[in-house]
């Protein structure tokens, strides 16, 4: 039996975490929209590690960083992961989690995470 990593909802705090970093790529109202549209949605479906990093674009970050060690330490420990929060598009951003999806790569490149996605146009 595979152990379960993921937690089955976001924690609340990554849903800010995720308006700070998109507030840096869109204006700050674009980016509270696009937090709200990240908190309404489902998980969408779980993506390889591999494959989130290959369309963001973002470098995997060693076992040894700070905060990706962190997260490899809860994961020993039994603790579960907040699912990460996507926005679509080209390149694909990780609005919150990239170290919990560095982590889940040193687990195993083909680790399954949940993800919740949305559009880079969220509806109003």
């Amino acid at each position: 039996m595979v152990k379960e990593l993921w937690r089955e909802r976001p924690e609340e705090h990554d849903y800010g975490a995720a308006r700070s970093y998109l507030s840096l790529l869109l204006e700050p109202a674009q980016a509270k929209k696009l937090a709200r549209a990240l908190e309404r949605s489902p998980e969408v479906g779980r993506y390889l590690a591999k494959d989130i990093l290959r369309a963001s674009g973002l470098a995997l970050l060693p076992a040894d960083d700070r905060e990706v060690a962190k997260d490899l330490a809860k994961i020993d420990g039994g603790t579960l992961l907040s699912p990460v929060l996507l926005v679509r598009g080209t390149p694909l951003w990780v609005a919150d989690g990239y170290h919990r999806v560095c982590a889940s790569y040193h687990v195993g490149e083909d680790s399954p995470v949940p993800c919740h996605i949305v559009a880079r146009k969220p509806e109003a």
